[in-house]
């Protein structure tokens, strides 16, 4: 077995582990840092909408010496907006596509023959498409209804699934992977099209996935916990992330591997600009996405769950246990990490507790009477 599985296999057993949630209060306030900066990103340089939502006409020249700063310089002039240069392709030559926002009809003729002038090729060989504003503002109308009924119905679901508190935590998760996407992309300055709306809707569902693996981990082992005395909430959940925490990990390594090489490869080196606008969105949610299931989904619900008068009375249970094993030492006839009641069902504890390397069954029949006849 490799080292990396063996560390997952130790992980799941409990054997090892790092305490997330113990530790919440810094990565709450990591989240936030950084929540905090994509917001001021946001209102201060705002979004680069694309064409498809502001309407205008993009320009594709042929392979061409004039740098990227020229070609904008030489739109502006021609259409008195601001304009968007993007290189396609590398070497001393390359097709340059030039998008202007805000102009008709009339004024895309007059940039398209003003572009071909100052290229020296034939105005034919400038090709140009017109978008209206109307299309891209069914887009973007259409994009926030699907937004607002997938989170609906994502609440739903993991409130009847598992119960609401966890649901409340998956929903502040993707808030918070959301924003901090739209946050990079205004501090970036990438443009934002549909192809963005496209991979921002397709993150939530990773960041979903990923959540839901740790919170169903956790609803199997806190089935009838206040039967014990051996742990917390809060020690079950973080025993839950680290269970599934090289899971995880390796999915979304193997999830960001294809877009890194669409961002940094394809949009980087090769020049394909108009793969940045989905690449950028897939990457950022998937790394937020995988950092809000292990930092703040399930150590939210250990907050809130311990907030119940149940979960306080447990821990009072559990530190009064500990407290009393320290002072006076484990008793002879039952262990000192556990606690059996005599009306317990007999895999109560296996349900529960227990590193899962630790059968539940040596918790049980040592020094005591089976009350059966021989």
């Amino acid at each position: 077995m490799s080292k990396l599985g063996n560390l997952g296999a130790r992980l799941h057993r409990g054997e090892v582990g790092y305490d997330f949630v113990r530790n919440r209060k810094l990565w709450y306030g990591i989240s936030i840092l950084i929540t905090i900066t994509a917001i001021v990103g946001l209102a201060v340089r705002g979004l680069n909408m694309g064409i498809e939502f502001q309407g205008g006409a993009v320009f594709n020249t042929p392979k061409t010496t004039v740098s990227v700063a020229q070609a904008q310089e030489i739109a502006e002039e021609a259409s008195g907006h601001d304009a968007i240069v993007q290189k396609l392709g590398g070497g001393d030559k390359a097709t340059l596509r030039i998008q202007v926002a805000g102009i008709d009809t009339k004024q895309a003729d007059k940039v398209s023959a003003e572009i071909a002038d100052k290229l020296g090729v034939s105005e034919n060989d400038v090709t140009g498409e017109l978008v209206g504003p109307s299309w891209g503002e069914q887009i973007a109308n259409k994009a926030w209804q699907g937004l607002g009924i997938f989170l609906i119905l994502v609440v739903i679901y993991l409130a009847i699934a598992f119960e609401w508190r966890m649901a409340l935590a998956a929903f502040v998760a993707l808030i918070h992977d959301i924003t901090i996407t739209v946050g990079i992309y205004a501090l970036v300055g990438f443009e934002v099209t549909p192809g963005t709306v496209i991979g921002l809707l397709t993150i939530l569902g990773y960041s979903l996935y990923d959540t839901v693996v740790v919170f169903d981990s956790l609803k199997e082992q806190t089935k009838d916990i206040t039967k014990q005395t051996r742990w917390t909430y809060s020690e079950i959940a973080n025993r839950s992330i680290n269970g599934t925490l090289v899971r995880s990990i390796n999915t979304t390594v193997v999830a960001l591997l294809p877009v890194a090489g669409l961002l940094f490869i394809g949009g980087g080196f090769l020049g394909a600009g108009m793969l940045n606008d989905i690449s950028l969105s897939l990457f950022v949610g998937l790394a937020a996405g995988a950092y809000s299931s292990i930092f703040i989904a399930t150590p939210l619900v250990a907050d809130l769950k311990e907030r119940e008068p149940q979960m306080k009375a447990l821990k009072k249970r559990v530190l009064a246990k500990r407290a009393q094993t320290a002072t006076e030492g484990p008793a002879t006839d039952v262990p000192a990490d556990d606690e059996v009641y005599d009306d317990e069902p007999e895999d109560t504890a296996a349900a529960v507790v227990g590193p899962r390397n630790q059968p539940a069954s040596r918790t049980r029949g040592r020094n005591r009477p089976s009350g059966k006849r021989r």
